[in-house]
This record gives C-alpha cells, sequence and structure tokens, in this order.
C-alpha cells in the first residue's frame, strides 16, 4: 500500500447510453464504447495489476468511468457536440444490435450519414469540463 496522494485527474471518462435501452443492451454498449477508448488512447490505461502471489492481470483504464443516460435527442446533441469539439469518441448505433461480426460492424455505421445515425451509445474523453459540456443534460445511470 503506498503512501502516496491519490492521482486527481484533470479528464473523464464518460459513457452516454439511451434511456430505452435493456438492461442488456446497456451493459454490451458500455463494453464496446469503452474498448474504443483504451485501444486509441493510451494515457487512459493504468499499469498493470499483479496479486501478492505474483500473478499477473491486466491493464485497466486509470480512472473511473461515468455512465450517463440520456434520451436520443440529448444523446444526438451530445454527438454534435463532441464533434464540435473533436474529443476522442467511440459510437455504437441500433444497427449494431443486428449485425454478428467487426466488418460488419464498421460497414453498418459508414453506411449512415453523420447527422442520420441512430445513435443508441457514445463513449467520449478528455478534459473533464469539455466532457461536461458535451453530456450537458444526460443524467447519471441509475
Amino acid at each position: 500500500m503506498s503512501t502516496e496522494q491519490p492521482l486527481r485527474f484533470d479528464t473523464k471518462i464518460a459513457v452516454l447510453l439511451r434511456e430505452d435501452l435493456e438492461p442488456w443492451q446497456r451493459l454490451n454498449v458500455t463494453a464496446f464504447l469503452v474498448s474504443g477508448l483504451g485501444t486509441e488512447v493510451p494515457e487512459v490505461v493504468g499499469e498493470p495489476y499483479e496479486d501478492a502471489d505474483g500473478v499477473p492481470y491486466l491493464r485497466m483504464f486509470r480512472q473511473p468511468v461515468l455512465v450517463f443516460e440520456a434520451t436520443k435527442e440529448v444523446l444526438t446533441t451530445a454527438h454534435a457536440r463532441v464533434l464540435s469539439r473533436a474529443l476522442p469518441r467511440a459510437v455504437f448505433t441500433s444497427d449494431l444490435f443486428t449485425t454478428g461480426n467487426d466488418r460488419d460492424n464498421r460497414a453498418a455505421v459508414r453506411a449512415v450519414r453523420t447527422g442520420e445515425l441512430d445513435l443508441v451509445g457514445m463513449a467520449v474523453y478528455g478534459p473533464r469540463n469539455a466532457v461536461d459540456k458535451a453530456v450537458k443534460g444526460a443524467r447519471m445511470h441509475p
């Protein structure tokens, strides 16, 4: 156990889910979305874990992931804000519930213009203030 002061982050990881998703969809969408941040924004990933017996474990995010929910309209507005701020983001559209593989997932998103995406979830990372402004109108997931 370290006596060092806890790290405070000036950044935020947020996931925004559409409020009408089924519980299994919420979990699935959240897992897919945050995986995108971990692969493209290396600074969000901390050091590997190890237990007292020396068994190693994978690295995880170094900071909490805040999960929000919102209406379709608020999610669409948040998406536009994220784009205007050029924040790192991942999206999940309703079409992805019907595809069965990564290639079809990418094709489903590519087939729809930005403003017409039927978003059911989005993950975003960036400075706290910018992320807070982007998800304004959403509420913490219960």
